[in-house]
């Protein structure tokens, strides 16, 4: 979906988790090496969820040799940045804005950190390594880039502005993760763990909750934070994923774009609220 770019309200993160207010929202699963052949290597579904009178050119080719697929702002003094594109050599990013109290009128665009990287010779890694030096330059932001090569097999990588000071490279579909919360203060943080020979270390097993790689949620915070909205529409997804061989594209595409339209996770929590029940992301 392209709707066009803005930034969000200031909103509590309980608030920004339900229909009350706007929540940018990119789910995808990636697998560089299918078992099957007509599975798909990545599937992307993204919604900027945001001020839609912001102007905005819809999604096209551009560039000296239109070698670039995306959206583009066309807000003053923010012209020619993206929230998602991707390009024919390969190159694909996405970006979130960070719920964040105050927004610095004065920070660069983030929309150019999306156009940079579909532009640039960097791969997805050392590119997110020179965004993170260059990140207090901005708002709050999520980043996704990809290199999605079949020579060199695919590499996505993350890095939020607002969360640990080096990018991550996540893991593919079949390989494991670990997703840490208790210790870290600034918020869930990434473990890659191939192969998984993790015996105790430093850190108690109980801290630990083991999954598949390869599925990810991100929204206006922190990837794979649990807002209640986030996951609901996780588990859509996955969903979605899970039948993506048998249905035809265009039944698989409906199929994404309902679950970016669904509320109801949102729905149930706005009723618990009304019901006195304190309203939480989580």
């Amino acid at each position: 979906m392209w709707p066009a770019a803005g930034q969000p309200d200031c909103v509590a993160p309980c608030e920004q988790s339900c229909s009350q207010g706007p929540m940018c929202i990119i789910f995808f699963k990636f697998d560089p090496r299918p078992v099957s052949k007509n599975a798909y290597r990545l599937i992307l579904a993204a919604n900027r969820d945001e001020f839609y009178h912001r102007p905005s050119k819809l999604a096209d080719f551009w560039g000296n040799n239109n070698e670039v697929l995306s959206g583009l702002d066309m807000e003053e003094g923010k012209e020619g940045g993206t929230w998602l594109g991707i390009s024919t050599r390969g190159k694909l990013a996405a970006l979130t804005n960070y719920l964040q109290p105050r927004q610095d009128r004065d920070a660069r665009g983030r929309g150019e950190l999306v156009t940079h990287f579909l532009t640039t010779d960097m791969d997805s890694l050392s590119y997110l390594k020179k965004v993170s030096a260059e990140g207090h330059l901005y708002n709050g932001f999520n980043l996704i880039a990809a290199d999605l090569s079949t020579e060199k097999g695919d590499v996505v990588c993350y890095y939020g502005n607002r969360g640990e000071p080096e990018p991550v490279v996540l893991a593919p579909a079949g390989s494991l993760t670990a997703d840490v919360s208790s210790t870290y203060p600034s918020g869930l943080r990434l473990l890659i763990l191939p192969p998984l020979t993790f015996s105790g270390g430093s850190i108690p097993c109980s801290f630990f909750q083991l999954r598949d790689g390869g599925t990810y949620g991100l929204s206006n915070a922190l990837l794979e934070t649990p807002w209640r909205k986030l996951c609901f529409g996780k588990q859509l997804f996955l969903d979605a994923v899970e039948r993506s061989q048998e249905l035809p594209k265009d039944a698989l595409i409906a199929q994404l774009l309902h679950v970016l339209n669904n509320d109801e996770a949102c729905q149930i929590q706005l009723l618990r609220t009304r019901a006195g029940s304190m309203c939480s992301p989580f």
